[in-house]
């Protein structure tokens, strides 16, 4: 127990395993953002459900302004540890339970998917990669390293992990910009439990996590 309400819980073996999520875009002070929800241990985001949602038939049953679904999603992260309400919100989006997970900030008075553009994510997690594991990081032009959490098969549904390894032919990187592949030597782990995270994703809607 962090503190009164939350809980603290480790998952563990996550790597490969599929998800989804749901975004509903509200309005807030600062621009808009997006309650950030997902199936991850409740269910593996049925296809034969996931393809059935109504996105705008969600958005006016959630008071939203609009309704995004996320994925499918893998996993290539292999723990996650992160705080949460003892007793978490759940939501029936089409027959899919998903569980509030995040806010993302997307500011302005307009959603840009626009690629390659980093976003701030209340999450209140520890993301981590094992030793001796593979990742696939984007390198922007000052330097800054972005590390793939999961890849999406919602543009390229025969999209496998081992394509990843050579992903960076087929994106269409900004200038400056470099995609690439690496073995760890030791745990990477991406401490977001009292900060916001900094996400972003591809073309092909692979998300990756500022490292540091």
């Amino acid at each position: 127990m962090t503190v009164q309400g939350q809980v603290t819980r480790t998952l563990q073996g996550l790597r490969g395993d599929r998800y989804g999520e749901m975004l509903l875009v509200k309005s807030g002070e600062e621009g808009l953002f997006a309650e950030v929800y997902n199936t991850y241990t409740l269910n593996d985001c049925p296809e034969e459900l996931w393809v059935k949602l109504d996105p705008e038939a969600i958005a006016r049953s959630e008071g939203a302004l609009a309704a995004v679904p996320n994925g499918p999603r893998y996993w290539l992260v292999d723990s996650i540890e992160k705080t949460r309400p003892e007793v978490p919100e759940v939501r029936d989006f089409g027959g899919i339970l998903m569980t509030r997970a995040a806010v993302l900030n997307l500011g302005g008075t307009t959603i840009d998917p626009s690629p390659y553009r980093g976003r701030r994510v209340a999450r209140t997690a520890l993301f981590a990669f094992d030793a001796d594991c593979t990742v696939y990081e984007l390198v922007d032009p000052d330097g800054a390293v972005y590390v793939m959490q999961s890849w999406c098969t919602a543009v390229d549904p025969g999209l496998v992990e081992s394509d990843l390894m050579d992903l960076g032919k087929r994106l269409e990187l900004p200038d400056g910009w470099a995609y690439q592949s690496r073995r760890l030597s030791e745990p990477l782990r991406i401490n977001t439990t009292d900060k916001e995270a900094v996400v972003l994703q591809d073309e092909l809607r692979n998300s990756y996590s500022l490292v540091g």
